[in-house]
Parts: C-alpha cells; sequence; structure tokens
C-alpha cells in the first residue's frame, strides 16, 4: 500500500515534453522514478529537455519526432522499445491552440489543429498500444481540456480536437482494458501558461474566469502534475475510461 504512488522501473514517454506542461509532467513523473522519455517535434529541443531532467537526477532520453506523421511515429516507437525498452506509460501531450472566429477560420489552420491535438492521439497510442498488448500492461493518459465538455468562442476546431480525445479516450479503454492497459484523460481547467498567455494577460477575461471559478483565480500548471503520477500508478490500476477534471470547481458550477 506504501507503494502505490512509486514510479520506479516504469518508463513514460510524454509527447510534446520538451517545454510548457508536457516538461512539468516529465520532471513530476521522474522525481517519483520514472524513467523519462521526451518527444518533441526536432531532436534538439527534446535533448535539451532531456538534459535538464538528467541535471535533476532523472533518467531521461530524447526522442525528436513528428507526431502528426504515421510513417515517423512507428519508427519512433519501435525504436524506443527496441533501444530503449518498454513504454509502461504514454502521455499524449502534444497540443496547439489557434483562435479566429468560426466563419473565417482558415481550413490549414483547422487541419493543423485537428491534426496535433486529435489525429496524433490517435497514431501513437495505437503504435504504443501494441506493444503493451503483448504486455498484457499499460498506462495511456490522453490530456484532454474543458473544452472536451464546453465550447467557446474562436477556438472551434480545438474544441471539436478534444471533444474527440474524450470518446478516443473511452473507446481505446473499451478495447484494451481486457489487456490489463488503463486509458484515462486529464482535462485541465484555464492554467497560467504559453498558451493562454493572451488570455492571463486580458483583466477582463481574468475577472469572468475568477467569477466562473470556485477557486476563483488561474490554475497554477504544476497543479496537474499530482493527477498525472496517479493514473501512471499501479493506484490507478482499476479506473478506467474516465477523465480527471482539475479546474478548480468550473465544470461543476452554472
Amino acid at each position: 500500500m506504501k507503494n502505490l504512488f512509486n514510479l520506479n522501473g516504469k518508463r513514460a514517454l510524454i509527447t510534446g515534453s520538451a517545454q510548457g506542461i508536457g516538461f512539468l509532467l516529465a520532471q513530476g513523473l521522474g522525481h517519483q522514478g520514472a524513467e523519462i522519455i521526451v518527444n518533441d517535434i526536432t531532436q534538439e529541443r527534446a535533448e535539451s529537455a532531456a538534459q535538464q531532467l538528467r541535471d535533476e537526477g532523472i533518467t531521461a532520453h530524447a526522442f525528436g519526432f513528428n507526431v502528426t506523421l504515421s510513417g515517423e511515429v512507428t519508427n519512433a516507437i519501435a525504436n524506443i522499445e527496441n533501444t530503449i525498452g518498454p513504454i509502461d506509460i504514454l502521455i499524449n501531450n502534444a497540443g496547439i491552440q489557434r483562435r479566429y472566429p468560426f466563419t473565417e477560420f482558415p481550413e490549414s489552420e483547422w487541419d493543423a489543429v485537428i491534426n496535433v491535438n486529435q489525429k496524433s492521439v490517435f497514431l501513437v497510442s495505437q503504435q504504443v498500444a501494441k506493444f503493451m498488448m503483448t504486455r498484457k500492461a499499460g498506462k495511456i493518459i490522453n490530456i484532454c481540456s474543458m473544452q472536451s465538455e464546453l465550447g467557446r468562442e474562436t477556438i472551434t476546431p480545438y474544441a471539436a480536437a478534444k471533444g474527440a480525445v474524450k470518446m478516443l479516450t473511452r473507446g481505446m479503454c473499451v478495447e484494451l482494458a481486457p489487456y490489463n492497459i488503463q486509458v484515462n484523460g486529464i482535462a485541465p481547467g484555464y492554467f497560467d501558461t504559453a498558451m493562454t498567455k493572451a488570455l492571463v494577460e486580458n483583466e477582463e477575461f481574468s475577472q469572468w474566469l475568477f467569477k466562473r471559478t470556485p477557486a476563483a483565480r488561474w490554475g497554477k500548471p504544476e497543479e496537474l502534475v499530482g493527477s498525472a503520477i496517479f493514473l501512471s500508478s499501479s493506484a490507478s490500476n482499476f479506473v478506467n475510461g474516465h477523465l480527471v477534471f482539475v479546474d478548480g470547481g468550473m465544470l461543476a458550477a452554472v
């Protein structure tokens, strides 16, 4: 019982983890004993982040590959499994945001948002799950969003993608649970990050957010780490197909 949250001996691949929330999750899991595989679209950024983790005493590797390209994903996952070792934990964190009014949203930007936020979860999970199934063990965590449940102006494709990831999480659970693979999601509320910088600096929006959220503040990115550790550990072995909303109570309020 005392080792429920211990990740010693576990290996975690976190997509888009060279910076931002992904890097914080890498730090959090790493300090609980997990070996971390940092992913970024460029090898240079992935290696820089991995070195920062190593400087903190965390075992870390760097794998640069584009999570939206099936060929790169297939080769990278096979390479990791063959050269580093089995992937015990996958966190699908890579994401982007674009903002335009719905009727003016460029098709190219729509495609980019859907590819990074939705398609990549399918591509990476599919390849990792094949290996997990043979071992009959694994944890897959998809980073969802408040927009998995709620809409907001100017980010319709993001909401469409995150809503799809919610249902992808549940569908994967149904198919993979018989292989002792747990698939869950973390749905952050409004956090003070680089992606939300424009909103954080908008005083009118912040005041609306404080009134709308029972906790009456922006979330701190490090407050997502605990949920990731829980869903990565044996403490969540019978938790499957769920979204954990880390939102200060926002979804519960009217």
